[in-house]
């Protein structure tokens, strides 16, 4: 195959079907059914022989073999949906360097929308968080040039370049009436996939991506939490604007807060290709409430986390509808070359639900706001003349009490905490009943 790509004067179209045939055999992408032999597909294959042949000898500017034969590879897979594509070995060697945490660029997770790019969702502390981008946002324009025509990798790589360099890109996002010019500059991504807070006496955790370190960094933060917060009554996972990443990741995540159960399965097109994926005993929080946060930039690995912990009932699934990317991509090497982006499955939470396109609706479903503090110049007791004082009670654990102020404040992520605290003394309450 590589004398193919490089020998441009002996090819002749017959030869490139016979070739791209023998190849699609010898390479073992995938079994070969009996109309593969089929006269309709040798004829298929020779007229992209042909067209190919008339590209090499007659486009206006002369374009390398290889060029070519990737462009047709990529337009095959990016036809198929909009997650399979062709990785040649520069976009391989970044796919590779993503999922272990570290990488260049703006920090957006993206997809194709009718033509434009996609922000699936802002990465937390990068460029383009910083910049505004928020999920949801069409990208129109790069540096001027328009997007539509482009491949989503042709225009990742326009949106990639050095460090410290900027770039102008042109978004429509629903509310606004003009298209914003925003400029990013571009910068080295580094992503800290779990940080975590103290919230009174709630734990928090936010997981932005799910990649090499995230269940390990995740556990690490849990236990943290549990050591500065004596008597932690519950903890809210906040998996907003999570783009996914790695599936075993997301399996090990949703493992971590299970003792039992089937987490998620995947099912391809043959019937014997299901594959199940189930809890081992330990529960890292111990039966502790469990709040998922989730919003319409929520996507593949966590919208498996939040579907599993859901369908069990380990955790109140709180937020806006996810964004509903349910199919599973195979990432498969082809030796001296990149690899196939190649979607191989459908997911399903342990229920059965396929969430392709649809998403994971929340168990209580909250927009996002904010909360302000406001004056309230109402009269009171405390304001009354002769009035009795209070008599100073200190509560029985000798510990002042705790309170957030709730300026300005992430109101989803206060409503979880509200929520967590209710669930705490409604069951200090049944327990000092009996």
């Amino acid at each position: 195959m590589a004398k193919f790509l490089h020998k441009r004067s002996s090819i002749t179209a017959t030869m490139l079907a016979g070739l791209l045939l023998g190849g699609l055999a010898l390479a073992h992408l995938g079994p070969v059914r009996a109309q593969s032999d089929s006269a309709e597909t040798l004829r298929a294959l020779k007229l992209f022989g042909d067209v190919f042949e008339r590209v090499r000898a007659d486009y206006v500017e002369e374009v390398a073999d290889q060029t070519l034969i990737e462009a047709a590879i990529n337009g095959m897979l990016t036809s198929l949906d909009p997650h399979s594509g062709y990785l040649d070995q520069s976009r391989y060697r970044d796919m590779q360097v993503q999922t272990r945490g570290e990488f260049g660029g703006l920090g957006i997770e993206v997809t194709m929308e009718n033509g434009l790019v996609k922000v699936v969702s802002p990465i937390d502390d990068t460029p383009a968080w910083r910049a505004g981008i928020k999920a949801g946002d069409l990208i129109t324009h790069i540096d001027d040039e328009p997007v539509m025509g482009l491949s989503l990798g042709e225009a990742v790589d326009k949106m990639r370049g050095p460090v410290n360099t900027d770039i102008k890109l042109r978004i429509l996002r629903k509310g606004e009436k003009k298209p914003l010019e925003i400029t990013i500059t571009r910068a080295v991504i580094r992503i800290s996939p779990v940080r975590s807070e103290v919230q009174g006496d709630i734990g928090y955790v936010r997981i932005t991506t799910f990649n090499e370190q995230t269940n390990g960094t995740l556990r690490d933060k849990v236990a943290e939490l549990r050591r500065e917060i004596g008597g932690m009554k519950g903890l809210v996972l906040d998996l907003r604007n999570n783009p996914g990443g790695l599936l075993d990741q997301a399996v090990a995540v949703a493992d971590a807060f299970l003792d039992k159960g089937e987490i998620v399965s995947t099912r391809g097109r043959r019937p014997d290709s299901i594959q199940r994926y189930n809890a081992r005993p330990g529960d890292i929080l111990d039966g502790l409430p469990l709040v998922v946060l989730i919003n319409g930039g929520s996507a593949s690995a966590s919208e498996i986390v939040a579907g599993a912990l859901q369908d069990h009932k380990r955790a109140i699934v709180m937020g806006t509808q996810s964004f509903g990317k349910g199919s599973v991509q195979t990432i498969i090497p082809i030796p001296g070359h990149g690899a196939l982006r190649l979607t191989t499955a459908r997911y399903y939470t342990p229920s059965g639900r396929s969430i392709q396109a649809k998403g994971i609706t929340p168990d209580i479903i909250v927009q996002q706001a904010k909360v302000e503090l406001i004056d309230d110049n109402g009269r009171r007791e405390a304001d009354l003349r002769g009035r009795l004082e209070a008599d100073v009670v200190t509560p029985e654990d000798g510990t002042p009490e705790q309170s957030t102020p709730l300026e300005e404040k992430d109101y989803q992520l206060a409503r979880a905490i509200d929520l967590l605290r209710g669930i705490a003394l409604y069951k200090a309450g049944l327990a000092a009943a009996q």
